[in-house]
């Protein structure tokens, strides 16, 4: 793989589920990335060290995913001049709720975009885009797979007319 053009980081090995879907986008794009668990808490040092670097080392936006306190996204982008996408994790006791207040609560002056808790999938595309925007061939890419999801409504929608709500619902079943 070329030179990682998004970082995809975790507070925690047990984020790697929710942040696989991350992962998945930027293989479907092509994008170079890499993967690295930085703890906030645990691993402050590193986590420095990596949010002051990473646009040393080519990397254009940076993916963070935590749970509970959910620093890792908020610290790296106070450290960090890239863009950085938070990523609420799902929490057993808050259901990621405590992970979403955590990453939109950032101050004047240090934004962290934000996506729904769970919702790696969304950080990644979002990833794209801001590549994308300077990346006419990548631009492309992106313009044929919101077609390839318009594609797939109105696939559904024809069946759904073709055979009444009842029916499809009963297929959905």
């Amino acid at each position: 793989m070329s030179q990682p053009q998004v970082s995809i980081i975790m507070g925690s090995d047990s984020d790697l589920p929710t942040m696989q879907g991350a992962i998945a986008v930027c293989q479907q794009f092509a994008i170079p990335y890499e993967v690295a668990i930085i703890s906030a808490h645990r691993t402050p040092d590193r986590m420095v060290e990596f949010a002051k670097t990473a646009h040393t080392r080519g990397i254009r936006v940076i993916i963070a995913g935590a749970g509970g306190a959910a620093h890792l996204p908020g610290m790296v982008a106070a450290l960090s001049p890239l863009p950085v996408i938070g990523v609420p994790v799902t929490t057993r006791q808050l259901n990621g709720v405590d992970s979403l207040y955590s990453i939109v609560q950032m101050p004047k002056g240090i934004p962290v975009a934000t996506v729904a808790i769970g919702n790696a999938d969304n950080a990644g595309l979002l990833a794209v885009q801001m590549l994308a925007s300077s990346n006419p061939e990548l631009l492309e890419k992106v313009i044929a797979y919101r077609q390839s999801l318009a594609d797939m409504v109105n696939v559904k929608q024809a069946k759904l007319e073709e055979i009444g709500s009842a029916q499809y619902l009963q297929q959905m079943l």
